[in-house]
């Protein structure tokens, strides 16, 4: 293909896990990939390594929960790349505490909530110009169990429970989010979605996140290879304007509970994004 021709994705998290098995398909299928992470591609990926060094994949190096350095990053892919056909907000995960960052709020709200947002935002010039633009959000299903659900404590969690706790509020707020921004941007040419990859084992050897000890050896054993999420992220690309807003597991929209909450929490992440984000 010539020049300016590929369809170009952004995925965060893309160089471990599911963003990993994600960028290795997205490349099969003849994309090109802009990665925003913190550490770079594992050395054994040979193949990947090679896409690098001819540019097919390009790497924006950034720590997401630093504002100041996300700016920089995403001010640096506006200026370089020509368009976005797909943004993947795809990093994230379950952390084994809570953990709060120096602007006051607890890590999986901004990882997994808040800076997605803000991505999406500063994206929409390049996803205006994709063909047509879409915006993939990686959800989980195991927010589906959640008994309560309340958006002011989002920042401030009262307390922690691995997995049940912070990582699913956080999940199912992202969902919310997309729910309620969806109408706005559909009116901009862009879809928006939210896609469960499932239940994948992308543990590490020495680090098990915030996985309760009773699951690890049931995703050990059992978990799906990173590769069955990625398709499930990937699939989600063939999404039409009339999926907008929608929540997709295994393929197939599902309807979940707290709706009510969705404008209250797109309100939340809209206040961070304009008041902190914004004026840097």
């Amino acid at each position: 293909m010539t020049e300016g021709k590929k369809k170009i994705a952004l995925v965060t998290g893309a160089n471990s896990g599911i963003g990993l098995e994600l960028t290795k398909k997205l490349i099969e299928n003849d994309w090109e990939v802009v990665a925003l992470i913190r550490s770079g591609f594992p050395e054994e990926e040979q193949e990947l390594q090679q896409k690098i060094h001819q540019r097919i994949i390009r790497i924006y190096r950034t720590d997401l929960s630093d504002f100041t350095k996300l700016k920089s990053a995403l001010e640096q892919i506006k200026e370089l790349e020509p368009k976005l056909d797909a943004l993947f907000n795809n990093a994230g995960g379950s952390f084994p505490e809570l953990l709060f960052l120096p602007q006051g709020r607890e890590l999986h709200y901004e990882v997994q909530t808040v800076v997605p947002y803000i991505i999406t935002m500063e994206l929409l010039v390049l996803l205006k110009k994709g063909s047509p633009g879409i915006v993939i959000q990686t959800s989980s299903d195991a927010f589906r169990f959640r008994k309560t659900f309340e958006p002011e404590e989002l920042a401030k969690p009262k307390k922690f429970q691995k997995l049940t706790g912070p990582y699913t509020s956080t999940k199912l707020a992202i969902t919310l989010w997309t729910h309620a921004l969806a109408p706005k941007l559909k009116k901009e040419g862009i879809t928006i979605i939210s896609v469960d990859p499932g239940n994948n084992n992308t543990m590490r050897k020495g680090r098990n996140g915030g996985l309760p000890l009773l699951i690890q050896p049931f995703i050990r054993f059992f978990g799906p290879h990173p590769s069955v999420g990625a398709g499930r992220l990937f699939a989600g690309l063939e999404r039409s304007p009339e999926d907008a807003g929608l929540y997709f597991s295994k393929g197939k929209a599902i309807e979940y509970k707290f709706k009510q909450h969705a404008s209250q929490v797109l309100f939340q992440v809209g206040t961070i994004y304009e008041k902190e984000f914004v004026p840097l």
